[in-house]
């Protein structure tokens, strides 16, 4: 029985977008170790994950729908260690990353990639079998690689900014980020958010940016204090002065624990809430409210919370060719028609 869910006429100006979403995870294995990390194991501590075991958890997914509002699992997040770019396994790690986003394609979903810092030529592969793709940025000062970063040789800035660059050439649609209490200053937070309007200036490319608070976990290392929600609010409406308004602001409602301040940071500029499944990988301690509690405590607010596609549909054309008719029977399925422009109120 094929469902259709309609989106009623909606106040854009008090409407939030989500993506109905589910995490695929390669490997958890990574050669950097970032001190604040609750995500990674060490190489060759985690068995790759195979074709089989992801195919019976997709066609599970079919059966089943996401867990708020009973919309479907549209978005397959394939979120991934990172291989070391040296080692005599980053083909086959590649082909992997691949042959997940090619399965989830066939299945009927639609995939967005999220491994670390890829080459020119890695991305133009995996362009063929994403709707989009991403990289947070986290913070540009160089002082962070001699602390948090001290052993991960990956976030070295100058390789992050590299890479929205590449996406940009590649015409591809890209979500980036900040991650904030990590021991950066107030300037690395506007300067960081200033290179990632000027890149977008550019190519046009960039979807979303994260405001992603650090939030301490069980599993790292560091032991940091977690970020202020009252300076989220705050950078809320400094990011939404910086960047383009047809960048959308994110922040990841599980790491927000007090419903008035995930109302605040919609009130000074938030427009989306990012991919929502019942578990967050990088977060694993922080659950998503779910079973229909988030839809009513933004309801009781004036809010209106609307599913999203992984990909705009100002960028539908630069999607390869395969790639299109999924995209357009989703968007039909679930009447996401209007463009995702996030009109914004500026100050």
């Amino acid at each position: 029985m094929s469902l259709m869910f309609v989106a009623p006429n909606l106040n854009l100006s008090k409407t939030v977008t989500y993506s109905p979403a589910h995490t695929l995870v390669p490997t958890y294995e990574c050669f950097n170790r970032c001190s604040y990390c609750n995500f990674r194991v060490d190489p060759g501590q985690s068995p790759w994950l195979s074709l089989t075991e992801a195919e019976a958890t997709l066609r599970s997914l079919q059966q089943s729908t996401s867990s708020l509002n009973s919309i479907p699992v549209i978005e397959i997040l394939v979120l991934s260690g990172e291989v070391h770019p040296q080692s005599t396994r980053r083909a086959a790690w590649v082909q992997q990353l691949y042959d997940h986003c090619a399965q989830a394609l066939a299945l009927g979903f639609l995939p967005h990639t999220n491994a670390g810092p890829l080459s020119f030529a890695e991305m133009q592969l995996l362009k063929t079998v994403n709707v989009s793709m991403g990289l947070m940025l986290e913070q540009l000062t160089p002082d962070l690689l001699k602390t948090v970063h001290r052993h991960a040789p990956s976030k070295q800035p100058d390789l992050r900014l590299q890479q929205l660059a590449q996406a940009g050439e590649l015409q591809i649609p890209f979500t980036t980020g900040l991650l904030l209490g990590i021991g950066e200053t107030d300037r690395d937070r506007w300067e960081t958010l200033e290179a990632i309007a000027h890149i977008h200036r550019q190519h046009h490319h960039i979807q979303e940016v994260i405001l992603q608070p650090y939030s301490p976990g069980q599993q790292e290392a560091w032991g940091g204090l977690a970020f202020s929600p009252e300076e989220l609010v705050s950078l809320v409406a400094i990011a939404r002065q910086i960047l383009p308004a047809d960048i959308a602001i994110q922040v990841p409602p599980n790491l927000i624990q007090h419903s008035t301040d995930l109302i605040a940071c919609l009130a000074a500029g938030a427009r989306d809430l990012g991919g929502i499944s019942p578990r967050d990988e990088v977060n694993p301690n922080y659950s998503h409210r779910l079973g229909g509690k988030l839809d009513s405590i933004l309801s009781e607010n004036g809010w209106q919370l609307v599913p999203r596609l992984p990909i705009y549909p100002q960028y539908d054309q630069w999607l390869a060719e395969p790639l299109k008719p999924l995209v357009q029977q989703w968007r039909s399925r679930i009447n996401l028609t209007q463009p995702l422009t996030h009109p914004l109120h500026r100050g």
